[in-house]
């Protein structure tokens, strides 16, 4: 079976937006080859025991499940994370987040930043990736997710980012200038969760309450004790909630509330700073 063999069965993948680079993805996987390999080399032919894995792999995606699974990997910012089912998949709108405090922060040499829910720590890793002064730290309820992401940390040479278990704030200790967040924010009955991929990621991870916005409320709620003076909270939160987690900001008692787009054009991500 050839490359090109291969590539051209992306008609059988669930996702017709991404199933061309699903199946480029998969067989860099496969054949521990860069991509351009696999435009140079179309009638490259697989071995029989790469031929094997590789419809098993195939098989696993035309039944949902997510590439980053498949592979054990997925890129974010700059960054190779490693991944895994015990946390999200990291995504790109995610980036979002990234971006904004290093337009608004970059040139500030120290920054206290804590990441809560970091999962396979991209935030955290991110920003410290590219702000080396800042102290970053990050933590997740799931005992699985700090394993990751210290793992991932420590695979990029950032082992200075402290990562470790806590519901929320509940086991934080400190004063931080940015608190920032990509919580659970799926309400519970939301169709999305059975679409592919998503149905094979964990659920604690994306579904909060009836209205999606229960771990939000609880974060905005406790932030206050956690945060400088003029420190500022930023929430990921889905594209219909922005007004939602303006009002919330606002109601503790924050400030400058400010939501920004994604890639496609939503309200995805929403800044409030402390005001006490």
């Amino acid at each position: 079976m050839t490359i090109s063999q291969l590539r051209s069965r992306r008609v059988e993948l669930p996702d017709p937006d991404t199933a061309a680079l699903d199946i480029d993805l998969l067989l860099v996987h496969v054949l521990q080859k860069p991509r351009y390999f696999l435009h140079a080399y179309p009638e490259f032919e697989l071995s029989a025991e790469q031929a094997t894995v590789m419809e098993q792999l195939l098989a696993r995606r035309i039944a949902g499940e997510p590439v980053a699974y498949l592979t054990g990997e997925a890129e974010f910012w700059s960054l190779t994370l490693a991944t895994d089912p015990s946390t999200l998949v990291p995504r790109p709108d995610t980036e979002l987040l990234v971006e904004w405090l290093l337009e608004e922060y970059g040139d500030t040499p120290e920054k206290r930043v804590l990441d809560l829910g970091t999962g396979t720590g991209a935030i955290a890793l991110a920003l410290a990736s590219e702000c080396p002064r800042w102290q970053v730290s990050a933590v997740d309820q799931s005992a699985q997710a700090v394993a990751l992401a210290r793992r991932n940390a420590t695979a990029l040479g950032l082992e200075r980012v402290c990562v470790s278990r806590s519901d929320w704030f509940d086991q934080v200790v400190g004063e931080f200038d940015i608190v920032v967040s990509n919580p659970p924010y799926i309400e519970a009955d939301d169709a999305h969760l059975q679409r592919p991929g998503v149905c094979f990621e964990p659920a604690s991870a994306l579904v909060s309450g009836a209205d999606g916005l229960d771990a939000i409320r609880q974060i905005t709620r406790r932030a206050p004790d956690f945060l400088a003076p003029g420190g500022v909270l930023l929430f990921e939160h889905g594209y219909r909630q922005a007004e939602s987690v303006a009002a919330i900001l606002r109601a503790a008692g924050f400030s400058r509330i400010e939501t920004r787009s994604d890639l496609g054009g939503n309200p995805r991500a929403t800044m409030g700073v402390n005001s006490h």
